[in-house]
């Protein structure tokens, strides 16, 4: 009986074990990450289309007529498309001087499914 058989009995069991938790922690980790990847890959999608739709919306309400006093302007029709598919937008308008002397500060917010995703604040000027 050689000395050197004894001692490694039993060997091929642990080193099984423990190769196969250490590719089981690779393969969780890899896996969280494409979770992630895929998830801020939505959400770019989600504010790229907002961005889209508020700079559409933005050149509507300055072709739009001004309205003295007016608190809000109705909004461009939004294409029913399926990329814009839950999309919709608010105008929001507030004179700069009270009287209104012809300058509004304009808020545009595009919402997605009902949670906002984008604002911005413009100006628009009688001319």
């Amino acid at each position: 009986m050689q000395l050197g058989m004894k001692t490694e009995k039993g060997f091929a069991l642990i080193e099984i074990l423990v190769s196969i938790a250490i590719l089981g922690a690779v393969g969780v980790i890899f896996l969280s990450g494409l979770a992630t990847a895929s998830k801020s890959t939505i959400v770019a999608d989600e504010k790229t289309t907002a961005q889209s739709l508020l700079v559409s919306q933005l050149e509507w309400v300055r072709n739009c007529p001004y309205e003295y006093e007016a608190s809000e302007y109705p909004a461009a029709a939004i294409p029913e498309d399926t990329d814009y598919t839950g999309y919709s937008a608010t105008i929001a308008a507030q004179p700069v001087d009270s009287p209104d002397e012809g300058t509004q500060r304009v808020t545009i917010t595009i919402m997605h499914n009902e949670e906002p995703v984008v604002t911005i604040d413009s100006y628009k000027v009688d001319r």
